[in-house]
């Protein structure tokens, strides 16, 4: 009966931080991006090759990645000018057409002009805009890290100096640094995120949508023969990284600021990575509560002791989005985890 009560009041607790109260933003209902690339219709309907092109959402990374193999780089680059939207998202193309094909978009779409000039593995314009930027070479480095990010994240906000450890795009820099420029980042802000606190923060339906992307994202990866990453989850992206877990080709996966994986324990994720969890003290995350109740909550706190997932110290983080600062003990060991495999 006590642990009825103890449900019920945390469900309560739940509806009302949903509701916004205690100074919470409310969240803005979002719609996620399921849809095949830009532009898929001109790809199919395209016989200038003589040949059937791979279909943008029932052919596997593996399968775009053959079909790519089997064509003269004339021919690749014939299908990169006609269809840069599709080129520079489809999971499986080589990379370094990808980078170009998105350099095309980039320029061909005036309101992302803050990306021009940058290493695309993914622009989507729609919406509020999907974006995956390359620092480093994942090709030719022996580590390769991806770092997902939380709510509030899209193609204009991904990178903002004025919050430089806070954005995937900071993020991504400050872990290529602390490993000396060893680690290739991918800063992968590839899924529709929840604007606000609201139900979209509170329930897993964008992360669902978003571990999909993210699976498929990892499995063109290991196509073009990319070593597997380890896996840096920033709040909500760590509800995204638990539901992709089971399904994802990951080294380590990294969660921190997390509100919950969706999981009891670390075990529940049906992973072989090793899993990691980082939570400071001053994190607001840490006021929300950790249940699942009728659709709404993120489940078991990942940085509590009975998750049993493997502790990262950051007490000296600062707030929710402080985990990447330089010469913090959170930022050394992800930098020790992306370097070595989990020997942190």
């Amino acid at each position: 009966m006590r642990r009825y009560r103890r449900t019920l009041g945390a469900a309560a607790l739940a509806a009302a931080v949903v509701a916004g109260t205690e100074g919470w933003a409310s969240g803005t209902a979002q719609q996620p991006m399921t849809d095949a690339p830009p532009g898929s219709a001109a790809w199919r309907a395209d016989r200038s090759l003589g040949l059937v092109l791979p279909d943008p959402e029932s052919a596997s990374p593996s399968d775009v990645s053959a079909f790519f193999q089997g064509l003269s780089a004339t021919r690749q680059r014939a299908l990169l000018r006609r269809h840069p939207g599709v080129v520079g998202n489809l999971d499986g193309v080589p990379l370094t057409l990808r980078y170009e094909a998105n350099a095309l978009s980039v320029r061909r779409d005036g309101r992302f002009a803050h990306l021009a000039g940058r290493r695309l593995l993914a622009f989507d314009p729609r919406g509020r805009g999907l974006v995956a930027e390359v620092f480093g070479d994942p090709e030719r480095s022996g580590r390769v890290a991806v770092v997902v990010p939380g709510s509030d994240i899209d193609a204009g906000s991904y990178d903002n100096p004025r919050n430089p450890y806070g954005t995937p795009a900071g993020m991504a820099r400050q872990l290529r640094a602390a490993t000396g420029g060893r680690t290739a980042v991918i800063a992968w802000a590839g899924y529709t995120t929840p604007v606000g606190v609201g139900l979209d923060a509170a329930t897993g339906g964008l992360a669902e949508a978003g571990a999909d992307r993210l699976v498929r994202f990892a499995d063109g990866l290991a196509a073009e023969g990319v070593v597997t990453p380890s896996v840096f989850c920033h709040s909500y992206g760590s509800v995204v990284c638990g539901l992709a877990a089971a399904r994802l080709k990951a080294k380590d996966l990294v969660v921190f600021g997390s509100p919950g994986m969706r999981a009891d324990n670390a075990a529940e994720l049906g992973t072989s990575a090793r899993v990691w969890a980082a939570k400071d003290p001053s994190d607001w995350i840490g006021k929300v509560p950790h249940i699942r109740f009728l659709g709404l909550g993120h489940g078991t706190d990942p940085a509590s002791e009975e998750f049993g997932a493997r502790y990262v110290p950051a007490r000296d983080a600062r707030g929710h989005s402080g985990y990447f600062a330089p010469g913090t003990a959170s930022l050394r060991t992800f930098a020790s985890i992306a370097e070595s495999g989990g020997a942190a």
